[in-house]
């Protein structure tokens, strides 16, 4: 039996707190990140990249410079989109790959597994379709403001401007079966997260 779960929360919310507490507790984990990150090695990406934003974002070695791109783009609504066009319809493929590959895994299995697709964008790219249950990871903006600034070394300004390029947590919250407070420490989440998982292990039983 299997039950996939899509984990997703704004930037610096600890999403991938709440990744890694669900993979201490035996959950199979799909990265949206790491997946990317596979994606945009791929010869055609990159020539798609090249041909769209120019040789200047590719170092010496043809591989990408990312944080190059990313400062291109961000803030940059033209650009932006064009970059979803090339990432976007790939990592959706390779991740309901994954989905896929682990229902054959484990349709056949008597006891409960839980999958977790890790994406900060699982809303805004329509993976939650694919998954059972939305869970959202909460964080009050200040103390998102807060962490970020700590975190990557930003003045207040800009990481406000980097929270406000996103869904809001408001918005992600209309889709989510559960919203996971993350005001606390660890514990406090892992406590939640265990009482989510627990209440889909009761529902095999009812």
């Amino acid at each position: 039996m299997l039950k996939t779960i899509g984990l997703t929360g704004s930037i610096a919310s600890g999403k991938s707190t709440a990744s890694k507490i669900l993979k201490e507790q035996g959950c199979t984990i799909i990265d949206g990140d790491v997946i990317a990150r596979e994606v945009v090695k791929e010869p055609q990406v990159l020539f798609e990249i090249r041909d769209t934003f120019g040789k200047d974002f590719l170092n010496e070695e043809g591989e990408l410079r990312r944080k190059k791109l990313g400062e291109h783009v961000f803030n940059n609504s033209p650009a932006l989109e064009k970059l979803n066009q090339i990432m976007h319809p790939r990592i959706q493929r390779k991740i309901k790959e994954e989905i896929t590959c682990c229902r054959r895994k484990f349709q056949s299995s008597k006891t409960r597994h839980f999958v977790v697709v890790d994406g900060a964008l699982l809303i805004e790219m329509n993976l939650h379709h694919w998954v059972d249950e939305v869970w959202v990871v909460v964080l009050s903006k200040k103390e998102q403001i807060r962490r970020l600034t700590e975190r990557d070394s930003i003045s207040e300004q800009e990481a406000e401007r980097r929270i406000a390029a996103q869904m809001s947590t408001e918005e992600k919250l209309a889709y989510a079966d559960a919203a996971l407070d993350n005001s606390k420490d660890r514990q406090y989440l892992k406590e939640q997260i265990n009482k989510e998982l627990e209440r889909l292990r009761n529902q095999d039983s009812q």
